[in-house]
């Protein structure tokens, strides 16, 4: 195995927004208000609890029930964090391909490991991933490089010869800044704040159909 493909993983290889708005609506109910629409909620569910909170109660980190919500927030989804959530459509096979064509690939995600690692083991991905990362695993968390270096430190790459695939800007500035390329997937929680070009990924996959030919043109383009 020549390289090694990092995946973040809510809004990249899961769909895992169902499931975190549905959280967030029961932090909603507990305060006697209705919940709001999935297609509200589903932008920030690559933002964490913080995304969710202030989108779901307008609640940020000063607020002073900011921590109480968060923990409640925490348990609700972690009970009930495996019912709607599923790999998108493509990533199997897009999976198959990478071991097939004898590329390693990994995880790297700022969800903490005690909710991340069962949910990679739930949707079928844990024996052929190399490494798994999680936003606890090292001091810091995206952007900071040091989760993607972690990652290829563990598996035993250089930086020069890993590319990782992301969803949020963050993941872009982590990525860059970990000198390995990367790759933006527009179908995840992208929002529409501003232009993916801005971001100054090497690709832009619209649907994971188009991470495969943008991994082969990164990987003959760095031999």
């Amino acid at each position: 195995m020549q390289k090694l493909v990092l995946f973040d993983f809510d809004g990249t290889l899961a769909d895992t927004a169902p499931d975190l708005a549905a959280a967030a609506n029961r932090q909603r109910a507990r305060k006697g208000l209705p919940p709001l629409p999935y297609a509200d909620l589903r932008p920030y569910a690559s933002h964490g609890v913080r995304g969710l909170l202030k989108a779901g109660l307008d609640m940020d980190t000063t607020h002073p029930e900011f921590e109480t919500c968060r923990e409640q927030f925490l348990e609700d989804y972690e009970q009930n964090m495996t019912t709607l959530s599923v790999l998108f459509p493509g990533i199997k096979p897009l999976l198959a391909k990478l071991k097939e064509s004898g590329y390693a690939w990994g995880i790297v995600t700022n969800k903490m490991e005690y909710l991340a690692i069962p949910l990679v083991v739930h949707l079928g991905l844990y024996t052929d991933c190399v490494v798994t990362v999680g936003g606890d695993t090292t001091n810091h968390s995206k952007p900071h490089p040091a989760p993607l270096l972690h990652a290829a430190q563990v598996a035993g790459f250089a930086p020069s010869d890993c590319i990782y695939v992301g969803d949020d800007e963050r993941d872009i500035i982590a990525g860059k800044a970990a000198g390995m390329a990367t790759i933006v997937a527009a179908y995840g929680y992208c929002g529409d704040e501003a232009p993916l070009t801005d971001w100054q990924a090497d690709a832009i996959a619209a649907t994971p159909e188009d991470i495969w030919p943008a991994i082969q043109h990164w990987a003959a383009a760095s031999n």
